[in-house]
């Protein structure tokens, strides 16, 4: 990959990954104040304990996301980023504009979706 192109990804991810870090410091932050709230009616805390339990399930998956956005910085660090980190065959230019954090290439994650990696 060229270094246009490499530099074009770069900045893309590090957008996305301090996109990820401001999203997970507010749900982490509605989930305290959701802490906070002190009611004593038995269907209110019902419903903040669902959005506490919400909110921290979204977490995961933004934490999740931003680790792999993470791997992807180090690839591009690396050299390797753009190569598919199971045949390191390349990552079609499609897939990487839709997913820059892509790990695996088309036929890979098709695989690794199925158990096969």
């Amino acid at each position: 990959m060229d270094k246009k192109k490499l530099e074009y990804f770069r900045k893309k991810l590090e957008g996305k990954r301090e996109e990820l870090l401001h999203t997970i410091a507010r749900i982490e932050q509605e989930g305290r104040a959701a802490d906070e709230d002190t009611t004593v009616d038995l269907a209110d805390k019902a419903a903040n304990s669902y959005t506490k339990e919400f909110l921290f399930g979204q977490t995961d998956h933004e934490r999740a996301l931003l680790q792999l956005v993470e791997e992807a910085l180090k690839r591009v660090k690396n050299g390797n980023y753009g190569l598919c980190v199971n045949c390191g065959e390349e990552i079609q230019q499609k897939r990487l504009e839709a997913v820059p954090w892509a790990r695996y290439c088309i036929s890979c994650q098709q695989k690794q979706e199925q158990g096969l990696l």
